[in-house]
């Protein structure tokens, strides 16, 4: 299991400038023209975890494998895509692989950098592209309730149905996405959605791509792009595409005091991987030997079994029960053997959740 981020945006806002920066992959080619991107660039990037890198340290195993997120760098979007318009319906079929989508916005003012619409205005910007997909979600489900009501003359369970997905389009056709549908947690909607995923039932981080006097201090466009998203309850992310394509060719410490020049903590790698975690409610145990130390991602609240079942499906089915370590008390005390000794692994069962950090051995029957 790993997080899957879509970057989106209207054309030439530095989607493919940020996706090269964050991935370190220079293989999305960035132009100073609309439609750069034409098919969606994808890349596997490790996720950096200290906690990782001190049990490695600690185990010394022969490999270290550490979660990942996958990037996709999807072809830019303009009003009218939904229709077909730009690269339309290429651009909205690559929207439905990601889990989450970071939303590039740009926020900054550039003579030389042509914007699609000729002018700079974020709050706008967003809306063309949230529109769109409302849009396509709009005519994908008006399409699906036509088919219904022909299959509902002879088939009850699509008939009883369609009034929830006629109640859906209500709630499109009014401009709001699918993620606020107010039935949006019933059974029936999550079986209706895995027969077609909605577009606009993604959650959202919004990203303001800005120069390097932004990053210094907040200006109008971000702080335009914090309140657009604050109202939405989502998250946001100040980056600088530049800024990130110098830090590519750095080693960690240089890359350290280059970011404290600019008052920044951590890298925008790091930003958005976080935010990406915390916007869809995911953590990572750890499993760790001399044979390997390994990063898991789970759901927030996911109990011991499901967790399990993510190493593999076998865990999961023949699950026992957990031996757990908190982290903390690994770090503290030396290692598994120490904490043993001291009573610090606990015996878990199938209720336990499992906390973001834990470090666990599973017993389970073939």
């Amino acid at each position: 299991m790993s997080l899957s981020i879509g970057i989106l945006g209207l054309p030439n806002v530095g989607k493919s400038t940020i996706f090269n920066a964050l991935t370190r992959a220079q293989n999305a080619e960035a132009a100073n023209y609309p439609f750069c991107t034409i098919e969606p660039n994808k890349a596997v990037v490790p996720v950096p975890d200290p906690r990782v890198d001190k049990l490695a340290n600690m185990v010394t195993p022969k490999k270290t494998v550490y979660a990942t997120v996958d990037f996709m760098d999807i072809a830019g979007l303009v009003k009218g895509a939904s229709k077909g318009e730009g690269l339309g319906n290429k651009f909205l079929s690559n929207v439905r692989e990601a889990d989450a989508l970071l939303h590039v916005i740009r926020c900054f003012e550039d003579p030389n950098v042509v914007h699609v619409d000729g002018s700079v205005d974020p709050v706008r910007d967003i809306e063309v592209i949230e529109t769109e997909l409302v849009l396509a979600d709009y005519e994908t489900w008006s399409n699906r309730v036509d088919r219904m009501k022909k299959q509902a003359r002879a088939d009850k369970a699509a008939a009883a149905t369609i009034p929830e997905v006629e109640k859906l389009l209500a709630h499109l056709g009014e401009g709001k996405p699918a993620i606020a549908f107010p039935d949006r947690n019933s059974e029936l909607f999550k079986k209706l959605l895995k027969e077609c995923p909605l577009l606009t039932d993604k959650k959202i981080i919004y990203c303001a791509n800005v120069d390097e006097d932004g990053m210094v201090k907040d200006n109008d466009f971000v702080h335009a792009v914090r309140a657009y998203a604050d109202a939405k309850g989502a998250d946001t992310v100040k980056i600088c595409a530049k800024m990130e394509e110098d830090l590519v060719g750095m080693d960690e410490e240089e890359a350290n005091e280059f970011l404290k020049e600019y008052g920044v903590e951590e890298s925008g790698l790091n930003q958005v991987i976080h935010k990406g975690y915390h916007t869809l409610g995911l953590a990572s145990y750890l499993t760790a030997g001399p044979k390997e130390v390994h990063a898991w991602t789970i759901h927030q609240g996911w109990k011991a079994p499901a967790a399990a079942g993510v190493i593999h499906t076998d865990f999961e089915r023949g699950f026992i029960r957990a031996q757990v370590i908190s982290y903390a008390d690994y770090i503290e005390h030396g290692g598994e053997n120490a904490c043993k000794e001291k009573g610090l692994m606990r015996t878990e069962g199938k209720e336990y959740v499992v906390k973001d950090g834990d470090i666990i051995e599973f017993l389970f029957n073939v």
